[in-house]
């Protein structure tokens, strides 16, 4: 299926099913698996579309084992680490995987050949050809070694993957990725032993993982993802997964969701409603609309109301059954033929919307079309009017054919003469109708009722495959769907009796796949024995590697959507041709080419070996390598078909948290076409509804019962992604509850215990301010959420959980104290979930000075005069017991930049408002500020446009609708912009190149956009041409290549930053650090420790530019101790030089 397109509408329908990971809000997981394709691809060619980009293999290696270290820390697995590279992927998925090969291929050579012909000078490296990222090529086998070599780094230097067990599971273990993921867990779930509360996060892109994750029925599992953005350009992937916003997609909420959308179903079967089936027979459904390894069915696409549909046919006839369809993955065959022929009624009501035009068609003619030419042009005239439709209409299924009352949409024709006549002309043209597609699409001569019986007997048997292969794994490694396209659904029939079954076989070798997917343009992937038979004319298989072929949009709108026209491979024939060749192997290609086991890896202290570098130049070797091994067989994570359970969970016992659940708040729902706003625009279609049921009458809504059972106290907020908080006041509007304590306080008031609070009567301005809260709450929860709070009685004000800290008592007790937010924020009473059982096994077994500060421990000084040094715990024995630690703290030395802040000036790039700037340069203030932003050149004249085309020719400078600027170019002075003289000096070169651009802006200012036939208008001049030779200056230009940043950045000129470095360099070669022995009072030291990460280790510091600071995180992106200097501030973000932004640091 369409990835974006059923994510994206799964996500706009279930608004709350994800939420935007934050470090200290991110649930416990026993389990992380990783798709890795997605992040290798990420890493190796983040942007297609620049055909100037070129990578080192070693620059991809290191940026993986980075993106695997971020990943790995902000899940932090408590049991199992799962990495799952594809391998050799079953044959049904094989055809799929050769149509998107041809297609990169295919885009690459035409980029390339239009950056050529626009006067481009390309690299002279070799572009990086993501082709090479299938089983069995040199690159594949590169990058598995240097995985295991970093699976072994991190187990033996970073103590936070050294209590998990680690599989790895490469390319050269056959099958997908997330299907190798599954088998792990459904092995896992078939032991007696399996604990049914395994909270499992599954990392990946592609959007079936919601249908696999959903598949195994375990009731904590999670999808992590990188954000993904909708409406706007094609954007490049930023690589750094430190600046990318990761999404976690909750199945637990997908499940809650579900049974929402066939809860009437209740009240309507007469068998027992299973939401655990339910969810199975939803599955079935996902796969109607097109996979991997099927099309989609004739008319039937996600954008076009597809989905609801399926679930309205399926409300509709599921009473009627008797049953579900989907049985643990195994088809109830006469049941899906039911639903298939209620669903076929579809098939009639779309053509009768064609019908309805080609009787129009007639009308005018004078004429019978009853043939395939009329037909299309009916089918043509259709989709015309289709994009006329206003939008609430666009695209929409008329559901006349669920309604057996409804009118139908043939009988509307006021002029039909006789209904029978009409009813059996309907039937012939609607035969006729599907009889052109199959011979138009399937190149059939003769539309036999044979033919027809082996489509539907050949669909039916792709959708088993699927869902064994879903369920239970690969039930056959050779079975594929052959044809391009799938049948009319009212073609699908006498289906009841169909016997299915499967030859497991075996999985190709890496070779064998290469050559079956890869394109002629790829063959410098294969061993160089084989390449010919892509090539030469005489190759008994050279037909399978077409140069040139077709694709076919087949009512999709998008160009990687459309079917590849290419020829299915013949197996023999390939093994055949591919034998003579074989014997030409090299011994290196003859171990490339052969299956091998998963590894499990775990750390043992007492094992230690040298670990060689497999790129010695680039990576060291591990010296003290501290890993166990064990090879796990290739089917011993193979479940048979009958033991797959489902496990059942009481979820009403236990919350855990960052599991979301509806369950706590009291609502209903509905399904209501609200335009919730989940990603950057308005949806289009049906939002499912919560509606908080709010009992007016109760007398617990009264503010003083509600300040007596709440203020001081921690509760949960923003429903469904509960997080704790700690309630500092109550509100009604009129009167309001508050605590009233010291400053710096933050506890807890538990039992009994009556918080110290105040009562205050609000005023005229305060009562204001509490309305216009609640509206922007209300506003909020229905517009992002699709939930409707209604009336609101009272405001509660807390703050947030940041993290946990160890605080010492004056007995020298130590304790993990939870630490809230200095930011007081208002939540809506009816919003909040109190007195629930939450699991949290964040628990510490620190109990005194000696757990928390043993000898050679890593601490950092929070007091004078060593604030923010590191330091090594000494013996303590002797001064433990007066509540005193012996530290030895290295003293380094430090860059004096008091002289450079003073003089600052004398290197910070001088910025002029945009006058100045126009006076120097002879031209206006207009045309400063139009050429510093976008400025489109469409083709052809404003009276004779040429096509949609637009080219950017601005320099793009400053972008105000998203406040961000340029360094060193542009900078945002409240509303004004202003310019540096790089700007200048850029903006008279531009000039200088193009005068008569300039002047004719200058005259038709009014204009949004502009013509190059308008601008260069001479017969001798070729306006496509000026615009591309000033496309590729702007291109080549480094300007190009800058990166912008945000209006509201404080950031430090490039000139002050290479000062800094100089200083800092200075430092370095000075070399006389000293270290100090002193004994310190234990609140005044800071220990990196797990427990305690996303606490601020200094509650009191505030963060200036050229501050110095120190990374207090273990096991992050830079070392623990290292020093930096801010050189930029964005609210709480802070841009450090020698720091990674987000480590957690002490500023001095």
């Amino acid at each position: 299926m369409g990835v974006p397109k059923f994510y994206r509408w799964i996500s706009e329908r279930y608004p709350c099913l994800s939420e935007v990971v934050k470090e200290h809000q991110i649930p416990e997981f026993d389990n992380l698996y990783l798709d890795m394709n997605g992040i290798i691809h990420q890493c190796s060619h983040p942007n297609d579309d620049d055909v100037h980009f070129r990578i080192s293999d070693d620059k991809i290696f290191t940026d993986i084992f980075h993106y695997l270290e971020v990943l790995f820390r902000i899940i932090k697995p408590r049991k199992v680490f799962f990495m799952a590279v594809d391998g050799v992927a079953p044959r049904a998925k094989m055809n799929q995987q050769r149509g998107r090969r041809f297609r990169s291929a295919k885009e690459a050579e035409d980029k390339i050949k239009k950056a050529l012909e626009k006067g481009e000078t390309l690299p002279t490296e070799a572009r990086f050809d993501s082709n090479c990222i299938t089983p069995g090529t040199e690159f594949m086998a590169r990058l598995h070694e240097h995985l295991k070599y970093f699976v072994n780094m991190k187990i033996s230097t970073d103590k936070s993957w050294q209590g998990v067990t680690i599989y790895f599971s490469g390319h050269e273990t056959p099958g997908e990725g997330e299907h190798k993921i599954m088998e792990f867990i459904r092995s896992e779930k078939a032991k007696p032993d399996h604990d049914p509360n395994t909270r499992h996060c599954l990392y990946g892109l592609d959007a079936d993982l919601i249908m696999l994750g959903l598949t195994s029925h375990e009731a904590h599992f999670s999808l992590l993802r990188e954000e993904v953005r909708f409406g706007g350009k094609k954007t490049q992937r930023v690589c750094a997964p430190e600046e990318t916003t990761f999404h976690l997609l909750h199945l637990s909420l997908m499940r809650e969701y579900i049974d929402y959308e066939f809860s009437v179903l209740k009240d309507k079967i007469s068998f027992k409603y299973d939401i655990e089936r339910i969810i199975d027979d939803w599955i079935l459904m996902g796969f109607l609309v097109g996979n991997d390894f099927i099309p989609h069915l004739p008319h039937l696409h996600i954008n076009h109301d597809a989905l609801p549909l399926l679930y309205g046919t399926y409300i509709t006839i599921l009473p009627e059954l008797g049953g579900y369809i989907n049985e643990s993955g195994h088809l109830n065959l006469p049941r899906f033929e039911k639903y298939l022929v209620k669903l076929s009624d579809f098939d009639r009501e779309h053509f009768s919307e064609v019908f309805v035009d080609l009787k129009w068609f007639e009308s005018k003619v004078g004429n019978k079309y009853l043939n395939e030419a009329a037909g299309v042009a009916a089918e043509e005239a259709k989709n015309y009017k289709e994009k006329k439709k206003p939008k609430g209409q666009e695209n929409a299924i008329c559901w006349a054919a669920l309604d057996k009352s409804g009118e139908e949409v043939v009988t509307s024709k006021d002029n039909l003469e006789d209904e029978t006549e009409d009813d059996d002309l309907f039937e012939t043209e609607f035969r006729q109708y599907k009889r052109t597609y199959y011979m138009t699409k399937m190149g059939v001569d003769v539309v036999s009722d044979d033919f027809l019986a082996d489509q539907a007997a050949c669909y039916v048997q792709a959708i088993q495959w699927i869902l064994h292969y879903y369920y239970h794994g690969v039930q056959s490694w050779s079975w594929y769907y052959p044809y391009h396209y799938a049948p009319f659904l009212s073609d699908i029939r006498n289906i009841s009796t169909l016997k299915i079954h499967f030859e497991l076989g075996k999985p190709f070798k890496p070779f064998e796949q290469l050559l079956a997917v890869l394109p002629a343009a790829s063959k410098n992937l294969l061993p160089t024995c084989y390449q010919h038979l892509m090539t030469s004319e005489d190759s008994p298989i050279i037909e399978y590697y077409p140069p040139d072929f077709k694709t076919d949009l087949n009512g999709k709108q998008q160009e990687w959507e459309a079917v590849v026209l290419i020829p299915f491979i013949d197996e023999k024939r390939l093994l055949e041709a591919m034998e003579t060749c074989n014997h030409s192997l090299k011994k290196e290609e003859r171990k490339r080419n052969q299956h091998s086991e998963c590894l499990m890896c775990w750390y043992d202290r007492d094992t230690e070996f040298t670990y060689p570098s497999p790129w010695p130049e680039k990576f060291p070797a591990i010296e003290h390598c501290c890993t166990r091994y064990k090879i796990i067989s290739l089917d011993a994570w193979r479940v048979d078909i009958s033991k797959n359970k489902i496990t059942r969970v009481d979820q009403k016992a236990l919350y855990f948290c960052g599991f979301p659940t509806l369950k706590h708040i009291k609502h209903k729902f509905f399904l209501k076409k609200n335009g919730v706003q989940v990603f950057q625009q308005s949806s289009r279609g049906e939002n499912m509804m919560l509606e908080i049921l709010v009992n007016a009458e109760s007398d617990e809504l009264c503010v003083e019962n509600i300040a007596s059972s709440v203020l001081g106290k921690s509760v949960f907020v923003n429903w469904p992604h509960l997080e704790e908080a700690r309630v500092v006041g109550i509100s009604d509007g009129e009167t309001k509850f508050y605590l009233e304590e010291p400053p710096g306080t933050q506890k807890l008031y538990l039992g009994r215990t009556a918080p110290p609070s105040k009562v205050v009567h609000l005023g005229d301005k305060e009562q204001s301010n509490w309305t216009k809260e609640v509206q922007g709450i209300s506003e909020y929860y229905l517009r992002r959420k699709g939930i409707i709070i209604n009336e609101t009685s009272a405001v509660v004000y807390a703050q947030l959980l940041t993290g946990r800290k160890y605080q010492i008592n004056q007995n020298g007790e130590v304790r993990l104290e939870k630490q809230w937010s200095k930011q007081v924020l208002p939540f809506v009473y009816q919003t909040i979930v109190k007195d629930i059982r939450a699991f949290d096994s964040r628990f510490s077994n620190i109990k005194t000075l000696d757990d928390l500060f043993p000898p050679r421990s890593t601490v950092f000084m929070l007091g004078t005069p060593y604030y923010g040094c590191t330091g090594e715990v000494q013996d303590s024995g002797d001064v433990i017991t007066e509540g005193r630690i012996r530290v030895v703290f290295s003293i380094p030395c430090e860059p004096n930049l008091d002289a450079l802040i003073q003089n600052q000036h004398k290197y910070s790039i001088k910025y002029n408002p945009g006058y100045v700037l126009a006076s120097r340069l002879g031209v206006s203030g207009y045309l400063v500020s139009r050429f510093t932003g976008s400025i489109f050149i469409g083709r052809g004249s404003r009276r004779n446009p040429h096509g949609d085309h637009k080219a950017n020719v601005g320099l793009n400078l400053k972008f105000n609708k998203k406040n961000e600027e340029v360094p060193g170019y542009t900078k945002k002075v409240g509303s004004e912009w202003m310019y540096s003289s790089a700007a200048e000096q850029l903006l008279a070169e531009y000039l200088e190149r193009a005068p008569e651009l300039f002047s004719y802006i200058a005259k038709n200012s009014q204009e949004d956009v502009f013509y190059e036939d308008d601008i260069w208008p001479g017969e001798n001049e070729n306006g496509a041409e000026k615009v591309q030779e000033i496309i590729t200056w702007l291109k080549g230009h480094p300007v190009s290549t800058l990166s912008r940043s945000s209006c509201d950045l404080q950031i430090l000129d490039a000139a002050i930053v290479e000062k800094i470095e100089e200083e800092v360099e200075k430092c370095k070669q000075r070399k006389n650090n000293k270290k100090v022995r002193v004994t310190v009072k234990p609140h005044l030291l800071y220990r990196p420790l797990e427990q305690q990460h996303g606490v601020i280790p200094d509650r009191d510091a505030e963060f200036r530019l050229f501050d110095r600071v120190v990374n207090v995180r273990e096991y992050f992106s830079v070392p623990v101790g290292l020093r930096g200097t801010i050189i930029g501030i964005k609210g709480g973000n802070i841009s450090i030089l020698g720091v990674s932004s987000t480590a957690s640091v002490i500023v001095k």
